[in-house]
Order: structure tokens, then C-alpha cells, then sequence
């Protein structure tokens, strides 16, 4: 089984957000998704809340941030 970055996406109040997206990376999108669900044993999420998660990911692993965020704050 795969080691996927993001774990099961919460079902949280859904945000409308409005965002055009390369075709390609829809279907990559629609794909993580699907084999997310899967293997989380859940229905596959829409891609908007993935891109919610992986953006939260993103920013939460992102050293470079975190040290200018911590720079920017003293």
C-alpha cells in the first residue's frame, strides 16, 4: 500500500472556494482522492477539500515559512 502525505480529510463545514485548475491536475486531483478514500476506507473526497489539506500540509512542513514567520514576529 502506498505511504500517501495526507491522511483521512475530516468532514469538516464545507468553504466555497473558486479556483481554475490545469486539466491535468484535476484528474491528478480526482486520482489522490479516489486512492485516499480507498485506503482511508471512506468515499473519495472532492478535490477542493484536498487542495484545503495539502495546502495546510504544505504550510505546516514548510521550514523555510516557519522561520520567516517566527523572523517576522520578533
Amino acid at each position: 500500500m502506498a505511504k500517501l502525505k495526507l491522511g483521512p480529510i475530516a468532514d469538516d463545514k464545507p468553504v466555497k472556494v473558486t479556483v481554475e485548475l490545469p486539466a491535468a491536475l484535476h484528474r491528478d486531483l480526482t486520482a489522490y482522492a479516489e486512492i485516499l478514500g480507498r485506503e482511508a476506507g471512506q468515499r473519495p473526497a472532492d478535490p477542493p477539500r484536498l487542495i484545503v489539506a495539502m495546502l495546510e500540509r504544505f504550510i505546516a512542513t514548510d521550514r523555510g515559512f516557519a522561520s520567516a514567520r517566527r523572523s517576522a514576529s520578533v
